[in-house]
């Protein structure tokens, strides 16, 4: 290797661990400014949930023939 890739391999190093020490110091202030806590109110959910449930059935000839001399079978 040159010199100069020397050179530019170290100041690459650098730049890196100054980003890296800038991201750790701006998560470790941002922290700090957060604040948490419980709300006064308890939290309301409304689900307005509407069900529908729609049955097909398929009778064959023999027991739909049969279903018909006897209406009262079911």
């Amino acid at each position: 290797m040159t010199m100069m890739e020397l050179t530019k391999q170290k100041r690459q190093s650098r730049w890196r661990t100054m980003k890296r020490v800038t991201v750790i110091l701006l998560a470790g202030g941002t922290c700090a400014c957060v604040n948490v806590s419980a709300p006064d109110k308890p939290i309301v959910i409304n689900l307005n949930i509407n069900v529908t449930q729609e049955v097909v059935y398929r009778l064959d000839g023999e027991a739909k023939s049969l279903i018909k001399q006897n209406p009262g079978i079911f």
